[in-house]
């Protein structure tokens, strides 16, 4: 009842910073605010996956590409309205998931990433080269303008939707069930859990959630490019995680802001340097390895006091 009291006091003062937002901050904050809430969604369907179920992608920018010209084909190949179409570049992008996550189902750790690695390198690749559907590498640009506040609203409005959905799967069965299996899957399949339905479905909603941000950012540019999904994209939202300390849905939200707005003003702050948000994300990333590592040093340090007790005094 606590966790719940919490996620709703959370969600509560998220509804009220919302609605604040638009009359504190100018009309151009609000459009990188929509930016921010793009990675959000992208980086807590990463979140769930490696934080639920340990397992390891660095592919991500992938299924947002899937889901951004999915976007991008509705809208200009079939006039949809822009908006319409998140739904479905979830879905398709989900199913890509699922898809990729039943041959991945005897990776893990390193291989695992490098297999997710290699769809980020291959996806833009065929992109460009399916010209007569994604335009190849002109891409598919809209006429279609929204207000700032418009982003602002459709973005955090299917971030906040989308929060409260995974609080409902992370604390149903289905939760509990994945983390078993980031445990042990040893143990999870020796009290009958079907292991490979639940690496395969927590693949499927993580790329389902970069999917929907990867139909946003399409929104956002107003077309679909491929130099929208660069390799870099899936490093910047595993960096974002990472930041976020791999532990909470807040922190997830402080790496969204930190992978937003290292690329737009870390150039800048140092005479222009085109080079410089590369190595901030690198820095970031060894920094939040150290600080992970100096966690878990503590807490077993912690832990193997406790059950020490204190120690009794020598005459």
């Amino acid at each position: 009842m606590r966790a719940w009291a919490a996620r709703g006091g959370m969600l509560a003062a998220g509804v009220v910073l919302f609605f604040l937002l638009p009359h504190v901050v100018s009309d151009f904050r609000l459009f990188e605010l929509a930016r921010v809430g793009q990675y959000f969604i992208a980086m807590l369907g990463l979140y769930v996956l490696t934080t639920y179920t340990g397992q390891v992608s660095i592919g991500h920018g992938a299924f947002m590409a899937i889901g951004g010209y999915t976007t991008g084909v509705l809208v200009y190949h079939r006039h949809w309205e822009d908006w319409r179409t998140l739904p479905v570049a979830a879905l398709v992008a989900g199913v890509a998931g699922l898809l990729f996550g039943l041959p991945a189902l005897r990776l893990r750790g390193l291989y695992l990433a490098l297999a997710t690695f290699a769809m980020a390198v291959s996806v833009p690749a065929i992109i460009k080269k399916w010209e007569s559907l994604t335009g190849g590498s002109t891409g598919l640009l809209f006429a279609t303008f929204h207000t700032n506040r418009w982003y602002y609203d459709v973005t955090w409005a299917a971030a906040g939707v989308l929060v409260v959905l995974a609080w409902i799967v992370l604390a149903s069965p289905v939760g509990r069930t994945w983390r078993a299996l980031r445990d042990s899957e040893v143990a999870a399949a020796s009290f009958g859990i079907w292991v490979p339905l639940y690496k395969t479905l927590a693949f499927g909603i993580s790329a389902a959630y970069a999917g929907l941000a990867g139909g946003i950012l399409v929104i956002l540019s107003l077309g679909a490019n491929p130099n929208s999904f660069p390799i870099q994209l899936s490093i910047y939202l595993l960096v974002g995680v990472a930041i976020g300390a791999f532990a909470s849905i807040p922190g997830i939200l402080v790496g969204a802001a930190f992978v937003e707005y290292v690329q737009v003003y870390a150039p800048k702050w140092v005479s222009d340097s085109p080079g410089i948000p590369t190595f901030a994300f690198g820095a970031a990333l060894v920094l939040a390895a150290f600080a992970a590592t100096a966690v878990s040093a503590l807490t077993i340090r912690w832990q193997t006091g406790l059950k020490r007790g204190p120690a009794k005094e020598t005459s």
